[in-house]
């Protein structure tokens, strides 16, 4: 009599191509919903991060931007300048604060708002200039961003994305040195409105400043001309094309029924 051995029937079947694409699906949805909680999180609570640990992120910064600061007379100037500017912001919200400018001399078309009330600004930028009233613009302009907490705003979304892309890969090592924090401050782009509510931030302080907003187009008109430019390309790598933001700031010239006058004479390179 021979013997066969009982088929025993597998209780647990392969799960067939539907269930493995439902499984994958319900676990890329829950991994992109925690992800953008994350993010969402960290911009509702960036108002909060004290100034001392703003003071801490831009000293590294600055010490890869600028290891040496220039203490020359066009510095001097620059921080004069928006010394005067402090006295016309609000006393709210962290607005009115000691700014300090941090000249640059290299011929990077560029300047930008770094934590810690520092603003970078660079020689090829003040080239650029025509008058005193597009350098107040500026000033004004990187003021809005810390304004709106927009430098702490990118530079954490960035450094977040970057933690995330890390640690899926396994490697955790992207807060080793200040370079890091500089190369992506220096590469981070904001959005069009976080440009256009700084813009306008800035149109508001020139009214102040002269009374009136001449001169407030003028340097995007330049780069307007000069942005197919490859030498110009540093100033579009962290800004958004100058084009609309001087259709959106003529829009607001209108609406706020701003003066347009003869702007003043730059004469802060003649050092």
């Amino acid at each position: 009599m021979s013997f066969k051995s009982p088929i025993i029937e597998n209780k647990n079947p392969e799960p067939n191509k539907r269930q493995l694409l439902t499984i994958f699906f319900l676990f890329g949805g829950t991994l992109t919903f925690l992800i953008f909680l994350i993010f969402y999180l960290f911009n509702q609570l960036i108002y909060l991060v004290p100034l001392e640990v703003e003071e801490k992120i831009g000293n590294l910064i600055i010490e890869q931007i600028a290891p040496e600061k220039e203490n020359s007379n066009i510095s001097q100037q620059l921080n004069v300048l928006v010394d005067e500017i402090e006295t016309l912001l609000p006393n709210k919200n962290n607005v009115k604060r000691n700014y300090e400018v941090i000249y640059v001399p290299e011929n990077t078309v560029n300047a930008l708002a770094i934590p810690g009330n520092k603003i970078v600004v660079y020689e090829g930028l003040l080239k650029e200039l025509k008058s005193e009233n597009e350098l107040v613009m500026i000033l004004g302009h990187e003021i809005g961003h810390f304004a709106h907490r927009d430098h702490l705003r990118s530079l954490g979304n960035m450094l977040l994305f970057k933690l995330i892309i890390s640690s899926i890969i396994g490697d955790l090592d992207i807060f080793s040195s200040g370079v890091d924090l500089a190369n992506v401050i220096v590469n981070t782009q904001y959005s069009q409105r976080q440009e256009m509510k700084a813009d306008e931030f800035g149109l508001d302080i020139l009214n102040k400043y002269y009374g009136h907003v001449g001169g407030a187009i003028a340097f995007f008109e330049t780069l307007e001309k000069k942005e197919n430019n490859s030498n110009k390309l540093s100033f579009f790598s962290s800004h958004p094309s100058p084009q609309n933001r001087i259709k959106n700031l003529q829009k607001i010239i209108e609406k706020k029924d701003y003066i347009e006058s003869q702007p003043q004479e730059l004469n802060i390179l003649q050092d």
